[in-house]
């Protein structure tokens, strides 16, 4: 793991005194998104940075409509917002018609923003967490940090909600293991080997997600013998179980730039999370198995809508953190 930890230091290093558009990059990249395929394209001029859709790393198994794609834009020019402003280059988000983001900024006065730091330290921590109670002044704060115009989010705390949610998610999960195609999508993002990670900077390391790392032969044949329904179906529910509360997020329309308000939504709820020295991991398989979206939505109260995330939050450990690929392959 040497080498993968050093990679994850100089990746999470704090933003210089004096930071360069490559340095607002690469925190712009260590924003969630979907499998971490890193969905993205940045191309920079004098004042603006565009965040542009990659499809050449969609999941269209998972997302054929490219909805967690966008998402995942969004959640990244959350993090290039924040940084920005922190950076004395404060500016604006305007979304094109093809999806692609406009950050046209300004230079100013740089100003100290309380969820800078918890940028290098935020990660989707699949791991049992300690089942203690969030605080109602810390649920209001996420609850504020989470408002953005066209989106909503519902925070189920009470144990007979979250016990109905983790059984939509143990049912997409059971649903989306049964299908071939999801299982090979999912296995070709996996990086069983430190190796693996380092070299390719991106998918899911075993190590993310508390599981052993292993030679990825090894890993390969282990996933094909051992990745089972059951096995996966009783972490779940343990996880899910062990959490706090849950946050859904919805929209009050379905396109692309509304997919990335509810991703700057999420991602600020999530660092806000971090902040409050919370962990979050994403349990959006309600969300991806349709047949289950109108039981989510449902759920929270928002019959007709379609559900956009679910994340878990409570108190956790902390796991090995994910890479991303350097700012010269993902800038155009």
């Amino acid at each position: 793991m040497d080498a993968y930890e050093t990679f994850v230091h100089r990746l999470r290093a704090p933003l210089p005194a004096s930071p360069g558009i490559g340095d607002l990059i690469r925190y712009a990249t260590l924003a969630a998104n979907g499998h971490n395929t890193q969905p993205w394209r940045f191309r920079a001029g004098q004042n603006w940075i565009d965040i542009l859709p990659d499809l050449s790393r969609a999941t269209p198994v998972v997302d054929p409509d490219a909805h967690h794609l966008f998402v995942s834009l969004g959640c990244a020019a959350e993090n290039l917002a924040i940084a920005g402003v922190a950076a004395g280059r404060p500016g604006t988000m305007e979304v094109g018609a093809d999806g692609g983001i406009r950050y046209a900024f300004e230079t100013g006065r740089p100003q100290d923003d309380p969820l800078l730091a918890a940028i290098a330290r935020r990660q989707s921590t699949r791991a049992v967490y300690d089942g203690r109670p969030v605080a109602p002044a810390d649920i209001d704060m996420l609850r504020r940090a989470a408002e953005r115009p066209g989106v909503r989010v519902i925070f189920l705390t009470e144990r007979s909600r979250i016990d109905s949610l983790r059984d939509l998610v143990v049912a997409g999960n059971g649903a989306q293991m049964a299908d071939p195609a999801f299982m090979a999508e999912l296995k070709h993002w996996l990086r069983f080997s430190p190796r693996h990670a380092t070299a390719s900077g991106d998918g899911l390391f075993s190590g993310s997600s508390g599981n052993p790392a292993l030679p990825d032969a090894v890993g390969s044949r282990a996933f094909d013998l051992f990745f089972t329904a059951k096995a996966e179906n009783d972490k779940y529910a343990r996880q899910i179980d062990s959490s706090a509360g849950i946050a859904v997020f919805l929209t009050e329309h379905q396109d692309q730039a509304h997919w990335i308000a509810a991703g700057r939504a999420c991602q600020r709820f999530a660092l806000t999370a971090t902040a409050l020295g919370l962990k979050h991991a994403f349990v959006n398989q309600p969300v991806e198995v349709v047949r289950l979206r109108p039981e989510l939505a449902a759920l929270v109260g928002e019959p007709g809508l379609r559900p956009d995330i679910v994340m878990r939050f409570g108190r956790g450990p902390a796991l090995p953190f994910s890479l991303r690929r350097p700012v010269a392959a993902v800038t155009a």
